[in-house]
């Protein structure tokens, strides 16, 4: 058994949201501000504690519709008619539990059975944050408004006409709410029909209605079957990654975070204390402590013994008061009730000494692993009854059958490769234990939400769960996000997915965090272009958008088309033409008027689906990109005919690659200069040429033979390299790529008066 998928339905930003889980891992990737942590904190509030919820947990996608319910209340006593009953089903936060139960497991899942023929299959729970009373609630609204429309009057009058300069609370229906919603909401389970489990339509959940009049069940229908713990991102360092039952009662603690320490004596208290069922191999460490207190007593009474005399002279205690006795009470916990409980052991060179230094001496990033790690261990051996945890009273019946594991951010601090490894082994430790290994009893699944293209690369596509900003629509008139589930992208292992695959594993690609993507032609552009965008002034706006570079050639930047169709990921393709005869397939200078086609597949079939060199030359910039319906694009930018002045001769040249459009953009700037490699060629070829005719062969013939990385990166670390004018085609697709991110960042940005 293990949970198959969640559905977050009216959650912030999540208005119809389906999560598919892996058995083992899932790993949620995104943009910022996309979703993820809406996800985790749904999972919390619905799951672990609902004492959280606010009014900024409802979607601002509703906020409208929800003052337009509180205003139709109010309309109807306005019109003498009867209040009408509450309608904010469609409003209310909702999370959606989908469970996957084998044959054999019924015993496990009782209280969720549909019907009593049920064997196998899903099996779902759907917790609503919702009205206890809705009747209740809807009249304290009203007598809220009416208090303050009443008290509004009454300062109008006191004033002589003058309005008063402020609004009264409530304003409105989630004005109301903002203050009084965990007064009248609470959280309900409800059961859902596995045969009306559909599957999602254009990214978004259909999650099913509930049927008229359905009661909730009693309780949460999920206790004793799934154990929940979490590690927040918000831990600093030592974070509340104990379960909830062993962090209550611990002192000092908050929610911001503890010490590891602290954490070791929590571990201790719940799986190793003696104290109350003391074994056989506790003994001697009793004795041991009696032997010490007893000492440490005698030792107390003889240094205060003059402190207590000397107290006694001022008359206290008196002849009736009860006498000071200085005595200890000494618990192995308390060990680890201080900074230094917890040290750090750095072997000296010589002689084997070995230097110890607390916990806080470390760097972050080691003590947050540590912090983590140990707080998994905790939490499993909390789920397992561990040690001194089975004897309890509290936890004397079984573990439940399945362990949620929820992950935030757990990069903070650490070093890449130490995020990797972080990854790969979480889930190992949580089943490190006697009773899990390949047990099919026992379900653990962990879920882990990142920032880190470190922490996607270490894990399989099939694990992760991307999350997808959407812009406004008329329907929607605030952003929202959906989740897709990408192990469906690479689900037939062609070549194509394989090449996607492992060069994404190659380059620690940021593909999945990114606002768009560039994908360039080669190594002088990759060093060059992003040069350009942090030094012409036109790029400006890009420079603080989150761009991922990818040198993946055109010939192979229209295999990543599924990838970016399915991300719906803006993209520049920064690419060559490739010119070549259409009847011999032999390469060819590009030239007008030939009959000449583009060898480039990303030209052919991707954007602007165009072959014919002629047509592709004579295109309008705008009709080089490729608008999808859900608010990104995707654009080519390839090279154009340059005017080029030799002599008294001025023509239009068409490059082949980045290199001759570059030289042909900068004459002026190639010519004269005192360089080597390439650059010193495009000097020689310059003086050399005496036509544009001359010049296009010289060219071709100094690129092929030159190294174009040391090329690009002479002229990076060139004193005048400011002087070095952007080839036209590529100006023109930052520039494209600069007006579709800003108008996404319009979209995304919050509208006046959308809530």
């Amino acid at each position: 058994m293990y949970i198959s998928l969640v559905e977050i339905g009216n959650f912030r930003k999540l208005i119809a949201a389906r999560i598919a889980f892996a058995p083992e891992k899932t790993v949620f990737v995104g943009a910022n501000n996309s979703g993820k942590t809406s996800a985790m904190t749904a999972f919390r509030r619905f799951l672990v504690d609902a004492r959280g919820f606010s009014v900024n947990d409802f979607s601002l996608v509703h906020w409208q519709a929800l003052n337009a319910e509180g205003d139709a209340w109010e309309a109807s006593l306005m019109a003498g008619e009867a209040l009408p009953p509450p309608n904010l089903t469609g409003f209310l936060p909702q999370l959606d539990v989908w469970l996957q139960v084998g044959k054999g497991e019924m015993h496990h899942v009782q209280k969720l059975l549909p019907t009593l023929d049920w064997k196998s299959g899903p099996l779902g729970v759907r917790f609503r944050y919702e009205p206890d009373e809705p009747t209740k609630f809807q009249q304290e609204y009203i007598a809220a408004r009416k208090k303050a429309a009443d008290t509004t009057a009454a300062a109008i009058k006191a004033a002589k006409g003058d309005p008063p300069q402020l609004e009264l609370w409530p304003i409105n229906l989630v004005d109301f709410l903002d203050r009084r919603v965990r007064s009248f909401f609470k959280v309900k389970a409800y059961l859902l029909d596995p045969a009306k489990l559909a599957d999602p339509k254009d990214g978004l959940a259909l999650m099913q209605e509930l049927q008229e009049g359905l009661e909730p069940v009693d309780g949460n229908p999920l206790d004793g079957l799934i154990q929940i713990d979490e590690i927040s991102a918000q831990r600093g360092f030592g974070a509340p990654t104990t379960p909830r039952a062993q962090r209550e009662g611990v002192e000092g603690e908050t929610r911001g975070g503890r010490r590891l320490s602290t954490q070791l004596r929590s571990y201790y208290d719940n799986h190793l204390d003696w104290q109350d069922t003391p074994e056989l191999s506790d003994i001697k460490a009793m004795e041991a402590l009696e032997k010490a207190r007893k000492v440490f007593d005698e030792r107390l009474s003889e240094s205060f013994d003059k402190a207590l005399k000397e107290l006694q002279k001022l008359g206290y205690p008196g002849i009736s008061d009860p006498k000071l006795k200085i005595a200890t009470k000494l618990r192995l916990q308390d060990g680890l009730s201080h900074d230094s409980a917890v040290q750090y052991e750095i072997p000296a060179a010589t002689d084997g000494f070995v230097h110890r230094l607390p916990e806080d001496s470390n760097g972050l990033g080691y003590q947050n692993l540590v912090s983590m790690v140990f707080g998994l261990m905790s939490c499993r051996d909390a789920w397992m009854r561990v040690g001194k945890a089975s004897a309890s009273g509290d936890d004397a019946k079984p573990p439940p059958p399945l362990h949620l594991m929820l992950v935030e951010e757990p990069e903070a601090y650490l070093h890449a490769q130490v995020q990797q490894v972080f990854i790969k082994h979480a889930y190992d430790v949580l089943r490190n234990d006697a009773a899990l290994g390949d047990s099919k009893l026992f379900c653990t699944q962990l879920v882990v939400s990142t920032h880190s293209s470190h922490v996607a690369h270490a894990c399989d596509f099939a694990a992760l769960r991307y999350f997808r900003r959407l812009p406004p629509t008329e329907k929607r008139k605030t952003p929202t996000a959906c989740v897709v589930n990408l192990s469906s992208v690479f689900g037939n292992p062609d070549q194509t997915a394989k090449f996607v695959t492992r060069y994404l594993k190659a380059t620690h690609c940021d593909l999945f965090f990114a606002d768009a993507a560039v994908f360039i032609e080669g190594s002088a552009e990759r060093i060059l272009v992003p040069h350009f965008v942090e030094q012409v002034e036109a790029f400006k706006y890009l420079r603080s958008c989150y761009i991922t570079w990818l040198e993946v050639g055109g010939s192979h930047a229209h295999r990543f088309k599924g990838l970016v169709e399915t991300l719906g990921l803006t993209t520049l393709v920064i690419t060559d033409l490739d010119a070549k005869d259409p009847k011999t397939h032999k390469v060819e200078t590009p030239a007008l008027g030939k009959g000449l086609e583009a060898r480039n597949e990303t030209l052919r079939i991707w954007t602007p689906k165009q072959s014919s060199l002629d047509v592709l030359i004579a295109l309008d910039e705008k009709d080089k990109a490729l608008a999808y319906p859900n608010g990104y694009a995707v654009r080519a930018a390839y090279q154009i005919g340059t005017k080029v002045k030799i002599g008294a001769e001025e023509t239009h040249l068409l490059a082949n690659t980045f290199e001759d459009a570059l030289l042909y953009q900068n004459l002026d700037f190639f010519k004269g200069r005192s360089a080597s490699g390439l650059a010193g060629k495009f000097r020689e070829i310059i003086d050399q040429a005496k036509s544009a005719a001359e010049l296009v062969p010289l060219a071709a013939y100094a690129i092929g033979d030159g190294n174009k990385a040391d090329f690009a990166l002479e002229l990076l670390y060139s004193d005048d390299i400011e002087k070095l004018k952007v080839p036209a085609y590529i100006e023109h697709g930052l520039l494209w790529l600069k007006e579709q991110l800003e108008r996404k960042e319009a979209d995304l940005a919050p509208k006046e008066g959308a809530a």
